[in-house]
């Protein structure tokens, strides 16, 4: 596999992480928010672990990619998407079972 490729499922992985927790932290920290408050949290934390992962990623991967700008665009696009749908996933399993 490319590094881009490897990135881009990296990135998908991230997603699905990061929505999971995501919707912890909207179940159980956040619930005390009302209405848009709450998801709007949720997007916060999932923009700091982008940018954090971004970081730690442009490590890994400086001398392996050819511009630095694609170890910022590489994925983002499935991070965010993987992302709200574990989101909506958890957070609604949470809300049925818990």
């Amino acid at each position: 596999m490319t590094p881009i490729v490897q990135l881009y499922w990296l990135r998908a992985l991230l997603g699905l992480v990061t929505g999971s927790v995501t919707a912890a932290l909207a179940h159980f920290v956040f619930a005390s928010t009302i209405g848009v408050t709450s998801l709007i949290n949720c997007i916060s934390v999932a923009i700091l672990i982008y940018l954090i992962t971004y970081y730690v990623l442009r490590g890994v991967f400086k001398s392996k990619v050819e511009t630095q700008s694609k170890i910022l665009s590489t994925g983002i696009g499935i991070y965010f998407f993987a992302w709200i749908a574990f989101l909506v996933i958890f957070y609604t399993a949470m809300q049925i079972y818990l």
